[in-house]
């Protein structure tokens, strides 16, 4: 398996916004705000009330920028001590009043609030149903209307709460919840079950099934058909203690016991030359400060593929599934924070970095003009670097119409689950 960068093509560099006004630790979330046909980007800083960076955080700053770099709105003030969290930050965009327009809700001081997009301004405000209901936000469709306008709101690691569009409680769960449970209409009924960790909720929160004893907790979810079938029944892929795949009725269909943490996972086909649905995952080997991490590829059987014998030490990369770079419409691994000296990269179905972003930081992609592939900007506290296959004008929209805001983009998360094929 080759880990050179010198072997990979460049991504090309079509543009460069300075996002320092937005402060320290954001994260990026992307969302045609202004139904321009182009991508906007909103930063979002946690508060700095917490000392222990895993414990949920509030917002303490939302702001937005386009992609030539104008700053178009800022909600709250950054606050230059924060350092960032190493859990989610319960902000996202959709359409949650169903208006046609994106707008971008988020906790903060103690309110789930609902911003205009375009605008930032304040449309509406709730109060949380607890003090600590705020470690994410999920966006769900659990009482049967025509878009997703109920919402869950959750603990960091034991109890979640499910609101509906006028944010009055629908039921609550006490469990193992995961980082990010995933909304999925598994039965058809125009209604999400809810896999919440390693128990399947249907629509009013009753159980109806439980993973077989698995320790620890979810840190992954992945759904998918892995037959290859888009209309056929859908497959659950699950990251923790080890790597499990489940059908809909809580079969346990494969177990992988060759990692040692699996802590993210993702669907997709990434060998040009194979048809099959593959699996690949990140192992957190060994972790601490000096510790090292290593993807690895499965068959939609559960068949070890290949796995990555890294050369230099890092332990904290992510890895998600990005299709159609170049609008091949072929998937890609992408990994980056993988530190160790390797930047981010998009890499095949045998391990290979084929494609290379020229600088390091997280990582958020889309579509970003509605020209049909997609594009990726990475970005730091003071910058971001915008890439794609080709050179294009990111102040010009191909398609000339709004871009819709897919499941991922509504459904971001520090740790990447996802549906494939994306919806």
């Amino acid at each position: 398996m080759a880990n050179s960068q010198s072997d990979a093509q460049e991504a090309v560099l079509v543009g460069t916004v300075d996002i320092s006004a937005a402060g320290n630790g954001t994260r990026m979330l992307l969302g045609d705000l202004d139904g321009d046909g182009r991508m906007e980007m909103v930063l979002k800083q946690p508060d700095g009330g917490i000392d222990d960076r895993y414990v949920p955080h509030e917002v303490q700053c939302l702001t937005a920028f386009d992609l030539e770099g104008n700053q178009l709105w800022q909600v709250g003030t950054p606050d230059p001590e924060v350092r960032g969290s190493g859990a989610d930050m319960p902000a996202q965009i959709w359409d949650i009043d169903g208006d046609g327009n994106l707008e971008v809700v988020c906790v903060m001081q103690d309110q789930f609030r609902i911003l205009d997009g375009k605008t930032g301004a304040l449309k509406q405000a709730y109060d949380l149903p607890d003090p600590d209901a705020h470690d994410c936000i999920v966006s769900c469709n659990l009482t049967g209307g025509d878009h997703a306008q109920d919402v869950i709101l959750k603990n960091r690691y034991r109890k979640m709460w499910a609101m509906d569009k006028n944010f009055d409680v629908l039921w609550t769960h006490e469990g193992n919840p995961g980082h990010f449970p995933w909304p999925h209409d598994f039965d058809g009924d125009g209604r999400d079950e809810i896999l919440a960790g390693y128990d399947m909720l249907d629509h009013d929160g009753k159980k109806l099934w439980s993973c077989l004893p698995l320790d620890d907790h979810a840190d992954c979810i992945y759904v998918g058909n892995a037959d290859g079938d888009p209309e056929g029944p859908a497959h659950i892929v699950i990251g923790g203690s080890v790597t499990v795949m489940y059908d809909a009725q809580g079969n346990e269909l494969w177990r992988y016991h060759g990692s040692k943490e699996s802590q993210h996972v993702a669907m997709g086909c990434f060998r040009s030359d194979s048809d099959e649905i593959q699996i690949a995952g990140l192992d957190r080997i060994e972790r601490g400060r000096n510790g090292i991490d290593g993807m690895f590829l499965l068959s939609s059987k559960g068949e070890e593929l290949w796995k990555e014998n890294r050369t230099s030490r890092g332990w904290l990369t992510i890895i998600d599934t990005l299709s159609n770079w170049d609008g091949t419409g072929q998937d890609h691994i992408l990994a980056y924070r993988r530190r160790g000296g390797l930047l981010p990269g998009l890499y095949d179905g045998y391990g290979n970095r084929v494609v290379n972003f020229s600088v390091d930081g997280y990582v958020v992609y889309a579509d970003l003009l509605g020209h049909g592939r997609q594009d990726v900007i990475v970005y730091t506290d003071e910058k971001a670097s915008i890439f794609s296959s080709e050179m294009c004008d990111v102040s010009v929209s191909i398609s000339g119409r709004p871009l819709p805001q897919n499941k991922r983009l509504s459904h971001a998360t520090l740790y990447p689950g996802g549906e494939y094929p994306e919806v």
